[in-house]
């Protein structure tokens, strides 16, 4: 990639994966439209797991932010699903409880 190819790779990194800012743009209007992104990102996870935005309150946002830092969006399911396992593994959420299967009896 060349000129302008790179000078929108860069602006995208910079945006949604933490890159460095890239030359001719204003660093605050940056971190503003970087944090609008992540709102609509985990505006759309919250909307996939509401049982999980349920839980974390007021504090989703801030544990969504902390754990998207730095990692790129590959899908909303993948991001809900790695999310979820993520706030299971540090106690933000119990474990799934396990269901029993019903089965009848045969006599």
């Amino acid at each position: 990639m060349t000129g302008l190819a790179d000078r929108q790779a860069a602006l995208v990194r910079a945006l949604v994966a933490a890159g460095e800012s890239p030359g001719g743009f204003d660093r605050d209007a940056l971190d503003t439209v970087s944090t609008a992104l992540l709102r609509k990102r985990s505006g759309e996870v919250g909307n996939h797991v509401p049982h999980v935005r349920e839980a974390c309150g007021d504090r989703f946002f801030a544990l969504f932010s902390a754990w998207a830092a730095g990692r790129p969006k590959v899908s909303t399911h993948a991001d809900a699903d790695a999310f979820t396992a993520h706030l299971r593994s540090i106690g933000e959420l119990p474990q799934p409880k396990r269901r029993r299967l019903l089965s009848r009896r045969r006599t």
